[in-house]
């Protein structure tokens, strides 16, 4: 599952470990009587670790996994597009925290404040962790949809210009990372550290999936581009910034074929629009 999933259930795990404490929970298909782990369960008192369980307790299975997601109506969807649950609303989740954890995301915070200093003779106004693109963009099953779902490398370069000079922006690092110059990009940090990493920031900012799902975690306010593909009515936290491409045909949820819809978003959505919520939102 993606992490945006994985911090989604912590929520309905919480529900269910409250109602029956005595149960081990685990995330997983009950048809297929499999349990899955992730690193965003880690140190969750909700969620048992399924390699680590005691046979003697009783196990609860979370029926979650690609293929039962409770956001996406399987009944009208199609082999090419999504149709969404209406009815689904998330409910923020929960991640904890190592002690090394936090010291290490408090160490990247200082060296970016250092950082600041060498390039620039005022102070920053706040501290922005900054997000580009999925992990997933070029993976054989999944790159459709987050092609579809993105904003596009030259407006979030062309964004970080206009604001980097009055914002410390710290930008998520991994191996699909694309370089953006003036920003701090922090060495070897993992989605864990990088969570940990945006509990010290003022503010999210970045595409809809799973470090928008970690910043209502956290309680972050985050500033999001949503584009046509899924509506933040679905998915979305109504104290984020939610950045929608309104249209008949939105939310498209095409997944299979480049979506001319999509594009239509990225164009529609500017650069001056995506900065002034920013701005707006850092202002509140």
């Amino acid at each position: 599952m993606g992490y945006g999933d994985d911090l989604l259930v912590t929520a309905f795990a919480e529900k269910i470990k409250k109602k029956y404490p005595e149960r081990q929970i685990v995330v997983g298909n009950a048809k297929k009587k499999q349990a899955y782990h992730s690193i965003v369960y880690e140190n969750n008192p909700n969620i048992s670790n399924c390699n680590k369980l005691d046979p003697n307790k009783p196990i609860h299975v979370i029926d979650y996994h690609p293929g039962n997601r409770p956001y996406i109506d399987y009944n009208n969807s199609s082999s090419t597009n999504y149709v969404w649950n209406k009815n689904f609303k998330p409910s923020p989740g929960k991640i904890y925290f190592s002690k090394k954890e936090k010291l290490d995301a408090h160490e990247i915070v200082e060296k970016s404040k250092i950082f600041w200093k060498k390039h620039n003779k005022n102070d920053f106004k706040k501290i922005i962790f900054f997000e580009t693109s999925s992990t997933k963009i070029n993976d054989k099953q999944f790159s459709m949809k987050h092609r579809n779902k993105e904003w596009g490398y030259s407006n979030w370069v062309n964004l970080v210009n206009n604001l980097r000079k009055e914002y410390l922006i710290i930008q998520s690092v991994h191996n699909k990372t694309q370089n953006i110059e003036g920003v701090y990009k922090p060495n070897n940090m993992d989605f864990r550290l990088a969570c940990a990493v945006m509990n010290l920031c003022d503010l999210y900012v970045g595409p809809e999936g799973g470090f928008g799902h970690v910043a209502a975690a956290l309680k972050k306010k985050a500033v999001l581009y949503f584009g046509g593909w899924i509506s933040p009515e679905i998915i979305g936290y109504n104290f984020h910034e939610n950045i929608y491409f309104k249209d008949k045909l939105s939310p498209c949820g095409q997944y299979k074929n480049t979506c001319e819809h999509c594009e239509e978003a990225r164009k529609k959505i500017t650069v001056n629009i995506f900065e002034t919520k920013i701005r707006e939102y850092l202002l509140d």
